[in-house]
């Protein structure tokens, strides 16, 4: 009886390979899965039931890739999801993507290779082609924050539309028009949609978004600062600078106060991702709050079930404005909204 050297032999590859491709790994090529596939065709391979059994055992183990773990929003994340996983009997390996596509890959890889029983991904980009191997590979897997349209996995989410028509309204309703946004990659879903959503609010107001109020970020500080300098330079700058995300906010506030200007008295600034600390900065900062922890246990729910075989649906849940004192309310809010 043929045996898996026998089906590397007959295929030109390494006994690794065979492996990978028997197991449904993504990372081997078409033309190496071709090759092998046809050697166990020709030779009459069938695994051994004994090995293969102890290979598709479960080990009780998730992976989770992170887009930043310097982000709190993310860490919070992950917190929750190792919480919950817990509850349910699983551990978590994670993984910092760094927003690095090449980074978010390289831990896919080696979640796989460790064989866990499913991924929880907040993707770094949206073109992913190992994100896609891996869901037809039939590898459980839910997005979590963001997501890659197309590819056909739970996704749990926030929905910031309503929560940044808002944030829109309640800066109209202080008398600001000159409003600009720091946006965050137009590659991932969450830095699309929230430009989006900005615009549209401001649109239904009746006031325009000029391409000049649009900082383009990557969801971490130094994209924060360099977008605002911007801002600053110009011949009318915006009355208030609305944040993607928390880590550019803390780079638009440095940016700020480099200049020797004041918040709110010179400027405004509101921040997408609510976090602990935004409550406890002079003045308290304005920001749209997700529900992270009922993200994450949703996610891990979602997880566990497509594992265990069943068929979970998307689940998306409302994002909330949390108002404070930094884009010119009439006192500060002192209490904590998280």
């Amino acid at each position: 009886m043929a045996g898996i050297k026998d089906v590397a032999a007959e295929a030109g590859v390494s006994v690794a390979t065979v492996s990978r491709v028997l197991n449904g790994h993504p990372s081997v090529s078409q033309e190496a899965r071709t090759r092998v596939l046809a050697a166990v065709e020709a030779l009459g391979y069938r695994p051994n039931a004994v090995a293969r059994s102890l290979r598709t055992a479960q080990t009780r183990t998730l992976g989770l890739v992170i887009s930043d773990v310097l982000n709190p929003y993310f860490t919070e994340l992950a917190r929750f999801v190792e919480e919950e996983a817990r509850a349910l009997g699983y551990s978590v390996i994670i993984g910092n993507a760094d927003e690095r596509p090449d980074l978010q890959d390289h831990h896919i890889r080696t979640l796989i290779d460790r064989r866990i029983d499913g991924l929880l991904v907040s993707p770094a980009d949206g073109g992913s082609p190992l994100m896609r191997d891996v869901a037809l590979s039939g590898t459980p897997m839910v997005f979590v924050d963001r997501w890659i349209p197309g590819i056909d996995v739970p996704v749990v989410r926030a929905d910031g539309r309503g929560a940044v028509g808002d944030l829109v309204a309640h800066l109209h309703g202080l008398g600001h028009r000159r409003l600009a946004i720091i946006a965050g990659p137009a590659a991932t879903t969450t830095g699309d949609e929230r430009v989006a959503a900005f615009r549209d609010a401001l649109r239904e107001l009746g006031i325009a978004l000029p391409d000049s109020y649009i900082g383009q970020g990557d969801f971490q500080a130094a994209s924060g600062r360099r977008a605002t300098d911007r801002f600053l330079d110009l011949a009318e700058p915006p009355q208030v600078v609305f944040a993607a995300d928390n880590l550019m906010a803390l780079g638009a506030l440095d940016a700020i106060r480099a200049r020797g200007l004041r918040v709110p008295a010179d400027i405004g600034l509101a921040a997408f991702d609510d976090i602990p600390w935004f409550v406890h900065t002079d003045p308290p900062i304005t920001a749209i709050a997700q529900p992270t922890a009922d993200l994450a246990r949703a996610a891990v729910r979602a997880l566990a079930d497509r594992i265990e075989g069943r068929a979970p649906q998307s689940v998306t849940l409302p994002a909330r404005l949390v108002v404070r004192h930094s884009c010119g309310e009439a006192a500060p809010n002192e209490r904590s909204d998280r």
